[in-house]
């Protein structure tokens, strides 16, 4: 039987993450061997990617992306590391994709899907608390 080996938790407060040519990648603080408070993510080009907050390890609270272009990506918020609350997602060229409501980390309500000039495409009703036995209306 192999013997485990103990990971090193990181020592409580500020940590930098670096890609392998020593770009910063994330920096945030720990607490307890734990990603906690604000965290911050990068490109290699050294525009942000992701920013949000952890508690113990797990999302919570308002969270942002975005593409390597600067673009707003994407935004949303977790609770106890699950999506809930209104979602939106955009193309790269800032058009919106689709936007619409989570629960527990499952889609709910009525949600509208854009093409890339902005047309609606598609509109879709998802029952309460289940990604299963959505609905489809409309597009």
């Amino acid at each position: 039987m192999a013997a485990k080996t103990k990971r090193k938790m990181p020592p409580d407060g500020l940590w930098r993450g670096t890609f392998t040519d020593g770009k910063l990648e994330s920096e945030g603080q720990h607490l307890d061997g734990k990603k906690t408070g604000l965290w911050k993510f990068y490109f290699r080009n050294g525009r942000l990617k992701a920013t949000g907050h952890l508690e113990n390890g797990q999302f919570t609270g308002l969270w942002k992306w975005w593409g390597e272009n600067g673009q707003l990506r994407q935004e949303g918020k977790f609770a106890k590391g699950q999506q809930v609350g209104l979602w939106q997602r955009w193309f790269s060229n800032g058009q919106l994709w689709d936007v619409g409501d989570y629960e527990a980390g499952h889609r709910v309500g009525h949600w509208k899907t854009h093409d890339a000039e902005g047309k609606l495409v598609r509109e879709k009703t998802y029952a309460a608390k289940s990604a299963k036995g959505a609905k489809a209306k409309g597009k």
